[in-house]
């Protein structure tokens, strides 16, 4: 308990903790829709454009946080269009994006300042990357994104589980698809300054599907991903914190066991 107390102490630890629980449950909210409509690949495709966001800031010595989120929000933007067109399908649009984006990340970098410890963090996280202004505008962008999921909450359902019966009885659902994917960005580029661009798509992919082996309705699913994500980050960031392990890692192998506990689960079930 003394070492829990001392390590709360710290002021990067402050800072992680509280970014890290709001992101993680933006993250588990938005990845129970995203596996449902089958976009879970998403989150990855955006993390990789925004590590080449973040790799161009750096160079130009920019604010990363204030170039990062217009360049995601924007691809998100593009790969829901591409999809909806159907000349590209969509797996292949987020492998077109997010390669291309991550080819301009590794050159601005190789001819400028060379991968230094800051474009390190943004490829595979940092819990020490996060300075007390990316601390505050984070907090203020998750809980922006957690207000507006639960605020549209029974239209992103609808168009979650039937797309078209939701768009025959008036709902527009181009409208929530969009929001959907902005609010996605948003999540995949706070996250990615200690889970890292390799590893972000986890904190989406992994709570949704282990509350998806023991649970059956959507809000059981979405409530059981939120608590899960949010236990996995915790017991993730104490692990990395005693045995120096990377963050990002230490919390991908907490999810890991936690699917692999809800799966025994469910099928004992």
């Amino acid at each position: 308990m003394n070492e829990i107390v001392r390590m709360l102490s710290y002021h990067f630890m402050q800072r992680a903790l509280l970014v890290g629980v709001l992101v993680s449950l933006c993250a588990a909210l938005l990845g129970v829709s995203l596996v449902l409509k089958r976009y879970s690949m998403i989150g990855d495709g955006l993390s990789h454009v925004g590590f080449g966001a973040l790799a161009v800031a750096s160079a130009l010595h920019l604010a990363p946080l204030a170039v990062a989120v217009p360049v995601v929000i924007l691809a998100a933007v593009l790969l829901l269009r591409l999809s909806e067109s159907k000349k590209i399908k969509g797996d292949a649009a987020i492998a077109l994006i997010s390669s291309s984006a991550l080819a301009i990340g590794v050159i601005s970098v190789s001819v400028t300042t060379g991968m230094n410890t800051e474009v390190s963090s943004y490829m595979f996280g940092s819990i020490l990357s996060l300075s007390r202004t990316d601390t505050v505008l984070s907090a203020i962008l998750s809980v922006c994104v957690l207000a507006l999921f639960l605020a549209f909450y029974p239209r992103l359902f609808a168009v979650t589980f039937d797309e078209s019966f939701a768009k025959a009885t008036g709902t527009r659902t181009e409208l929530y698809n969009m929001l959907l994917a902005v609010l996605t960005a948003v999540t995949v580029v706070l996250g990615m300054r200690m889970m890292g661009a390799l590893l972000i798509s986890s904190l989406i992919i992994f709570p949704a599907l282990s509350a998806m082996r023991v649970c059956k309705s959507f809000r059981a699913v979405a409530v059981t991903a939120a608590a899960v994500s949010v236990s996995c980050f915790l017991v993730g960031a104490v692990v990395s914190y005693f045995l120096e392990t990377p963050t990002g890692a230490s919390i991908v192998a907490a999810n890991l066991l936690a699917f692999a506990g809800f799966s025994l689960a469910g099928w004992k079930r």
